[in-house]
């Protein structure tokens, strides 16, 4: 069976989306943007809702753009790659390959999902983690903490869930910017 992981740049006061858009500085890092290839880079879905979708989609024609560093090409190439779900009540279409879009989040059509994937599943964005994280479909927790509090926004884990969770891994970046790997228990 896959694993189904949540994921996403965080402020240090827990934010996945600040208020004024801005999470503070770490992600564009080289560094860490090739860890994050190398961590994802197996990953065989990717499940959004419609606005992680229409940010996440600049990879399907990034590798188009003149002088890109080898990260960030490697970012395109994985993205492009793999298969992703996108969950809308209002998307008329994908302007991406291997992309689908489902009207519902259906956690049934999740779990049968995961269990006949070769590959392991991750949900981004906050909304949508949301719905996995309150049907118990998630099993990992991938954080990555910038140095800044932001004041408020829209919270990585969503109010009242209350969940038992192991630390597994973590590692600093020179940037500053902390990345933490959670297990449910």
């Amino acid at each position: 069976m896959a694993k189904l992981t949540y994921s996403m740049v965080t402020s240090l006061d827990g934010c996945a989306e600040a208020a004024d858009g801005n999470l503070g500085a770490g992600a564009e890092d080289p560094e860490v943007h090739t860890f994050i290839n190398d961590l994802f880079r197996p990953v065989g879905t990717y499940l959004y809702g419609r606005r992680m979708y229409e940010t996440m989609v600049f990879w399907e024609t990034a590798h188009t753009e003149a002088d890109l560093p080898p990260h960030i090409l490697q970012c395109a190439r994985d993205w492009q790659a793999a298969e992703k779900v996108v969950y809308s009540t209002t998307l008329k279409s994908v302007s991406s390959a291997k992309t689908r879009i489902e009207r519902t989040f259906d956690p049934d059509a999740v779990r049968k999902l995961k269990a006949e994937a070769d590959h392991d599943l991750t949900v981004d964005g906050p909304n949508l983690a949301a719905q996995a994280i309150a049907a118990g479909l998630v099993d990992e927790y991938h954080l990555f903490i910038t140095t800044s509090v932001v004041g408020g926004g829209k919270r990585f884990f969503p109010d009242g869930v209350r969940l038992g969770l192991e630390l597994v891994e973590e590692r600093a970046f020179d940037s500053g910017l902390m990345y933490t790997r959670y297990r449910t228990r």
